[in-house]
């Protein structure tokens, strides 16, 4: 086993395809398939599975490219320090359903970090898709909610996926509407209230399974219903139609301005928001601090009025 089978491992799962991998590595596609194979034998495990589709890490070589992470990342901070004398490029990714406070506590780590070489990501997507990035190492972490209502099949799915789901936050439901909707100016709504208007949604893709979806009450009965893939075209379709969205209530004026506003949701529902991880591998100092980033946001959010509870 070298260090560079092992880049070559963490870069076909990070591709998804052999091919991919080959062409980004630099290198002949039967050079890589040949490395990957002498991995696998020495090692005894299948890494990938492979099809037409391309590449998927079995449960033992997801297990394995875990190790073989920390493995890169250690040597490439001992080239760093002793071979070059230039500092290591850091790497750190989250995948989250849409939350604005992920973004600023995102915003935060890359302005504290504050160094010439870095790579973040910032993955907004799928219920299942962000379960699947933390599970394969796409993500260190990844930030969702469970309520009464998803809490036991979603459990399952973070448990079969052998993550841990770790509480931030508990959220009252609350309703984004445009602050020009008749809505607005109430002291909280009613979900008969939201009858006259479009619903919004976020799309799960192929999961699209009611107890993956991103919002409360996906289950009830509306006239109008509009699917979007992504968080500005939501508020701009709220602002736009006079639709609507349920979510954890915590805005910023700072990402979305002053046109989008939450009005409490009546009634006793709840929104537990946390992140699920790797409990096998311990979290990163940068994992760390964008989870301190992440709590003081929420925090200061609620000092301010909000009512979280």
């Amino acid at each position: 086993m070298t260090l560079q089978q092992l880049r070559y491992a963490i870069e076909v799962a990070a591709s998804g395809s052999i091919t991919a991998a080959a062409s980004r590595l630099y290198i002949a596609q039967p050079s890589l398939s040949k490395a990957l194979s002498e991995l696998e034998g020495e090692m005894g495990i299948t890494i990938f599975e492979r099809s037409s589709r391309g590449v998927v890490p079995t449960e033992d070589g997801t297990r394995f490219l875990s190790y073989a992470r920390q493995v890169v990342e250690q040597a490439d901070l001992l080239e760093a320090q002793y071979k070059s004398g230039n500092p290591p490029r850091r790497v750190f990714a989250v995948s989250s359903q849409h939350y604005a406070f992920v973004v600023n506590a995102f915003v935060e780590l890359v302005r504290e970090y504050g160094e010439n070489r870095y790579e973040f990501s910032l993955r907004e997507g799928t219920t299942f898709g962000i379960i699947e990035d933390v599970r394969l190492q796409r993500s260190e972490l990844g930030v969702l909610y469970r309520n009464s209502f998803n809490r036991e099949v979603l459990t399952s799915s973070i448990r079969q996926a052998e993550l841990r789901f770790e509480p931030l936050f508990e959220a009252r439901e609350h309703v984004f509407v445009s602050r020009r909707n008749p809505l607005a100016s109430r002291r909280s709504v009613t979900l008969a209230d939201l009858a006259p208007y479009p619903r919004l949604s976020y799309d799960q893709g192929s999961r699209n399974s009611f107890y993956f979806a991103e919002e409360p009450h996906i289950t009830q009965e509306v006239d109008k219903a509009i699917v979007v893939t992504d968080r500005a075209t939501l508020f701009n379709l709220l602002i736009g139609l006079d639709g609507y969205t349920i979510s954890s209530g915590i805005l910023s004026s700072d990402l979305n301005g002053n046109d989008i506003v939450s009005v409490p949701l009546e009634g006793d529902g709840t929104m537990e928001i946390g992140y699920v991880y790797q409990p096998r591998r311990p979290l990163s100092p940068l994992a760390e601090s964008y989870l301190g980033h992440l709590r003081e946001y929420v925090s200061a959010y609620i000092a301010k009025g909000y009512d979280g509870q």
